[in-house]
């Protein structure tokens, strides 16, 4: 079970974009790095093909788990998470800053 998933509010710890937070929108968990929306915008020259159009686009580079941190659901401020059986069974994430559930 991954800490950080797809669709997850996450914060950066460190880098050029520090403190910036974003929506998950893939994590590679071979490579041990994730996509984040509107963070590590990188600008390369594109190739126009006949679905795409040619020139310089701006897309998001992957960013290493180690610098992102869950966004907690009450505050929003980074939190650690961890994992707990609930009485029916079912293993889930919390943040332990709060205590709170992450839903997923």
């Amino acid at each position: 079970m991954q800490k950080i998933r797809k669709g997850d509010k996450v914060v950066v710890l460190a880098g050029k974009d520090k403190g910036r937070s974003g929506e998950v929108l893939s994590v590679q968990p071979k490579e041990d790095t994730a996509i984040v929306r509107g963070v590590n915008l990188i600008r390369r020259h594109q190739r126009q093909t006949q679905s795409q159009e040619g020139g310089i686009i701006t897309k998001e580079a992957p960013i290493h788990l180690s610098n992102l941190a869950l966004a907690d659901p009450k505050d929003g401020k980074p939190t650690r998470v961890g994992f707990r059986v609930e009485q029916d069974g079912k293993k889930v994430r919390f943040a332990k800053r709060s205590g709170e559930t992450i839903n997923g």
